[in-house]
This record gives C-alpha cells, structure tokens and sequence, in this order.
C-alpha cells in the first residue's frame, strides 16, 4: 500500500512564545522530525500542511508572520509539498487530494497539530475519502480546554481524541510502533 507523511500545522505559534502555545508541542515536533526523517531516508512523500489564518480578529497564522511558518525541526525541503489551508480539514479547499491521487497514496501516516482540530477534521475527511490512516499519537500536540464550567487537561483532551478516531477512522499508534512496523 503506497503511503504518504501528512504533517499538519508543525508552525512557530504552537510553540513557546508563540501566540498559541500547545502543551508538548517541542516534544510532538521532536517525535515528527524522526519520522520525517525515517521518510526521507526510504524516499517516501512527505506533505507538510500549513494554516494561514483568514479569519477577521486572528491572532495566530496570521499570513507572511514568522509566527504562521512551518518549524525548523520538521522544515520541508525544496521536494517536498507544502499545502496551505485555511479551515481545519486539510482537504477543506486544497489541492491535498489532488496531490495524494496523483501520486497514488492509499495510506495517510498523520501526525501534528492540534489533536481536536486539525488532526481529528483531517483524519475523518481522509477517511471518508477512502484513505487508510494511521496516527501516530505522540508526533501530536493539543492545549487545556474547558466546556461547561468544566476543565480538561491536555492530556485528557489528547487522549479522549485518539480514542474517538482510533478504530474506525484511523489507527493510532506510537512513534516507536510505527518505526518497528517499517523496517
């Protein structure tokens, strides 16, 4: 089954000192750089997905802000693709699908930026897209969030989102099991 990296919004907001810092951010990148790297030593595709924000009052991935550019630790070299999105679907009005069926990709490796967002509209759109979809959970970051009077850590929110889409929609897995699984 030919397979593709989709790395989804690894940008500078989401780190430290960014206008939107995520929990575990340097820790999801560093989990990203291996396999982008582990990508590129077997000459596979790597996608990288980058938001720019058009939305009125913005105040991250605001377009031509260092902020909205993709982090060095996962930067993309001149072959690979860069697909810019505006909406959390990373299909959404991109040429994302275009580019996977061009290039005969059955399987999405997904990993980024954020777990409830990002990640979780980009899986099920792959899905229903008919991709096959493996997430690799920890090469992915999310933030505290609260609903109702009622508070959610990070980590709940990262694992109450992995458990929604593993299964069906995709199959979430660690780093280190998907690097054993490809050699």
């Amino acid at each position: 089954m030919k397979q593709a990296l989709l790395i989804i919004d690894i940008q500078n907001d989401y780190f430290p000192g960014g206008h939107m810092e995520l929990t575990g951010m340097e820790k999801a990148a560093a989990q990203a750089q291996q396999l982008l790297k582990n990508f590129r030593d077997q000459g596979l595709l790597a996608f990288h997905v980058q938001h720019l924000s058009q939305r009125e009052n913005a105040h991250f991935f605001i377009p031509n802000t260092v902020g909205a550019e993709i982090h060095p630790l996962v930067k993309p070299e001149k072959t690979e693709i860069i697909i810019c999105k505006h909406y959390p679907n990373s299909f959404r009005e991109t040429v994302l699908h275009e580019k996977l069926q061009q290039s005969k990709i059955e399987q999405l490796i997904i990993c980024g930026a954020m777990s409830q967002m990002c990640i979780d509209s980009t899986v099920r759109a792959a899905y229903d897209l008919g991709y096959r979809c493996i997430v690799i959970h920890d090469a992915c970051a999310t933030k505290d969030l609260s609903f109702n009077n009622e508070y959610l850590s990070a980590d709940h929110v990262q694992i109450s989102f992995m458990a929604a889409i593993h299964g069906i929609f995709a199959e979430v897995i660690s780093l280190n099991q998907y690097l054993t699984r490809s050699k």
